[in-house]
């Protein structure tokens, strides 16, 4: 029994349908409706689909009966979507029409660009230290050969713009590392009590230095996660020392580790750690977006901190791979909270 091309049709996964020789579309399956419109059935291919090159490659099909590829561009309501298109000839009653069919391949797409986005990101962050290094050794070797005191002076200058680099290079290996390992869940047990104090404790210096109070708030029990011990001291001093410095001088950075409880979040029994600041706090227009590559609430600042814009990508990606939920909760002037759900199973 021959099975109908529309009801064939309508089997298929992907968004597709049949044109006919009329140059009519004969039949749509209910992917292709929803992408294209309910009433396309019926309709001249042209008035439905109006992109040129796919009307070129349905023609060019029509008329010569060869298979063509081609892309479709469709806008929903959040974002661009590109579909892969494949058109083919089909042999009907009425003559020979075509089936076009719509791979999604926005997820594809993205992924090209983010990658573009990220050398584009890396080459800019390289480019400036690097020019102002060259710019000092100019300097050194021409106008300033003959005074020691403007060369001690640019000298300085070279070498934080070269551990400048360093920064970079270090965080962008150790977020390719993360990432690598992103899939493997860690399962070493890891007493987070004793990892905030030992991370509290080596960096007692530097907000000594900066003016800012480190408090500790503890239970008397262990707290044992599955993890691993690096990456969490890694997290947990990324956000330490963004509290240190952006919270500014008589601000305190509050470590906070509670006692294990059921989660929502986490659908389980977890812990929260928690990272708060009494800081300028971040307006609420930046915290979607805190956790991208090399992004910054405020550019030229960051950079004077020392700053790469790649902390807080770390972060998320290491609590991805610990199964874990991250939340960032600010308002201007009020300070800065960072939540972090760590599952015990």
């Amino acid at each position: 029994m021959q099975v109908p091309a529309d009801h064939m049709l309508e089997a298929m996964p992907l968004p597709a349908l049949i044109i006919r020789r009329d140059e009519r579309i004969g039949a749509a399956n209910a992917p292709a409706r929803a992408l294209l419109g309910r009433e396309i059935v019926e309709r001249h291919f042209i008035t439905a689909l109006r992109q040129p090159d796919l009307l070129d490659a349905i023609e060019g099909c029509l008329r010569d009966g060869t298979a063509r590829r081609t892309d479709f561009l469709s806008l929903n309501a959040r974002q661009e979507m590109t579909y892969r298109v494949l058109v083919v000839p089909l042999p009907l009653a009425s003559g020979t029409g075509v089936v076009v069919s719509f791979e999604d391949v926005s997820h594809l797409e993205q992924t090209v660009q983010m990658r573009r986005d990220f050398v584009a990101n890396v080459s800019h962050e390289l480019r400036t230290p690097l020019t102002a290094l060259i710019g000092f050794i100019e300097t050194i070797k021409g106008p300033a050969r003959n005074d020691p005191a403007g060369q001690a002076r640019f000298l300085d200058i070279m070498e934080g713009e070269a551990q400048r680099m360093v920064r970079l290079v270090a965080d962008l290996l150790s977020l390719s590392r993360v990432e690598a390992e992103e899939r493997v869940r860690p399962s070493d047990p890891v007493d987070l009590g004793d990892l905030v104090r030992a991370t509290l404790h080596g960096l007692t210096t530097i907000a000594s230095d900066a003016g800012v109070t480190l408090v500790q708030e503890l239970p008397d029990e262990p707290v044992r996660v599955p993890g691993d011990p690096d990456q969490l001291r890694q997290v947990l001093t990324n956000l330490v020392e963004n509290g240190i410095k952006y919270a500014g001088g008589d601000a305190s950075v509050t470590v906070r580790l509670s006692v294990p409880d059921f989660e929502p979040r986490l659908r389980g029994r977890g812990v929260q750690l928690v990272v708060a600041d009494t800081g300028p706090g971040i307006e609420a227009i930046h915290l979607p977006r805190l956790t991208e590559r090399f992004y910054r609430v405020d550019s030229h600042r960051s950079r004077e901190k020392g700053g790469t814009g790649l902390g807080l990508a770390i972060v998320k990606h290491i609590v991805n791979r610990h199964r874990g939920r991250l939340r960032v909760d600010s308002t201007g002037g009020e300070g800065t909270t960072v939540t972090i759900l760590l599952p015990l199973e």
